[in-house]
């Protein structure tokens, strides 16, 4: 019953946003906001994006693009999903600097004063 309501609300309807040709313009501009923001990495965040991702205001035409061509749903994920990334990279590469041998003290003999 309730499977039958629900498909007589949504009758034909085509979301023409999930079709292949609004999917390709959705990535190309994802794809091309966060390469602004690779591209744009040694400035400073002045814009707030979803879920708190910081962005330069030189890649704010290129984010407003990337939102008008995709589900706001989408965005969020694509966001978090770059956050994600980059916190992990961020860990990665720090504990990289870590590691290595480390540098141990040399042992220290104790040798008596010479006896005069």
């Amino acid at each position: 019953m309730a499977l039958e309501t629900y498909a007589s609300g949504k009758g034909d309807e085509i979301h023409t946003d999930v079709l292949l040709k609004a999917r390709q313009a959705c990535y190309k501009a994802r794809d091309a906001f966060y390469s602004c923001l690779e591209k744009q990495s040694d400035k400073k965040p002045t814009e707030i994006a979803s879920v708190g991702l910081l962005y330069p205001a030189e890649c704010k035409s290129s984010r407003d693009e990337y939102v008008k061509n995709c589900r706001a749903s989408w965005v969020k994920h694509f966001d978090r999903q770059y956050c994600r990334t980059k916190r992990t990279h961020r860990l990665l590469d720090d504990r990289e600097t870590r590691r290595g041998p480390l540098a141990l003290p040399q042992p220290y003999t104790f040798k008596p004063p010479p006896s005069t």
